[in-house]
């Protein structure tokens, strides 16, 4: 029994992919509840409950529910299979034998079901902020891996319809939960750093051009599409496009934010830096500036938090 508790631990914190998690979903709650933490009179318990409540739903939608409907649907199409597997290719429970492909489906349809009935009880009892929140996240795990959607193996689809709603709405929700309003630094921290999440994306998806390739159907992302367009050196050009629309946000932030927009600029500036100068075809390379660049999401989103 001890044995098989340890086994569950160790395949749940693999199927979490908590860096990832972290890196994104966290960092753009922290983005707008620091600010509620340092410049407004809310009380400390309710600011406690919304930050828990989110980062609960954060892990569960995106770290759970997506994992478990990706790493599924990437096994049935064999692109996990051939992935380098070093930060991408899936949290690797299934090539590893922790738990079976059906399983992983079982667990994933389980979950929608109850996080359906959830959404459903939230809006039954008027919380109807909290349904609008948990259906966009239901749809953005749903959408991004399963048919007839199947929205990460088409190219810019799955990160405008998907991923960037997913956690757009996930940065707004602590402004929106508290105020009656949503503030404009508010809109703008979430939009930045959504932004700037599908941008780290597109360079987790570099390694895993050829075996993406491989896969049946084809999950042709941005990445494969530029690497097939253009040639493999522009593999990085997904990337760069989107760490530019973060890094003219600049402009929206304006002189009213300047210390925000100055922060900002020179980090997208470092991460378009380290896309430039890496090899596209050394993995490890890609996988090692890809750790850099979660620590720049992460540095980014609080420093937007700051400076308000």
């Amino acid at each position: 029994m001890f044995t098989q508790a340890l086994s569950t631990i160790k395949t749940g914190w693999l199927l979490l992919r908590s860096v990832a998690v972290i890196s994104s979903s966290v960092a753009t709650i922290v983005s707008t509840m620091l600010p509620l933490y340092l410049y407004f009179p809310i009380s400390g318990n309710q600011w406690m409950i919304t930050f828990t409540l989110l980062v609960l739903g954060a892990f569960l939608i995106h770290g759970v529910l997506t994992h478990l409907l990706n790493d599924y649907i990437d096994d049935q199409s064999g692109t996990d299979a051939h992935s380098p597997a070093i930060l991408s290719g899936g949290s690797r429970v299934i090539q590893t034998g922790l738990v079976s492909s059906q399983t992983m489906w079982q667990l994933g349809k389980g979950l929608i079901v109850v996080l359906l009935m959830t959404t459903i009880a939230f809006a039954f009892f008027q919380f109807y902020k909290l349904a609008i929140l948990l259906a966009i996240g239901l749809w953005g795990a749903i959408s991004y891996s399963l048919p007839p959607f199947r929205l990460s193996y088409r190219p810019f689809v799955g990160e405008w319809l998907a991923t960037f709603p997913s956690v757009l709405f996930l940065g707004l929700a602590g402004a929106w939960l508290t105020f009656d309003t949503l503030p404009e630094w508010a809109v703008q921290n979430a939009a930045i750093n959504a932004l700037f999440c599908i941008a780290w994306v597109m360079v987790h998806h570099i390694p895993d051009r050829d075996a993406d390739q491989q896969a049946h159907p084809i999950k042709q992302t941005s990445v494969v599409w530029a690497a097939n367009k253009f040639g493999p050196a522009y593999s990085r050009l997904p990337a760069l496009f989107y760490f530019g629309m973060t890094g003219l946000c600049a402009f929206w932030l304006g002189t009213e934010r300047m210390w925000a927009a100055f922060g900002m600029v020179a980090i997208v500036i470092t991460a378009i830096c380290l896309i430039f100068k890496m090899d596209v075809d050394d993995h490890q390379q890609v996988s090692n500036y890809e750790k850099i660049i979660l620590i720049l999401a992460m540095i980014n989103a609080v420093w937007l938090g700051i400076f308000i």
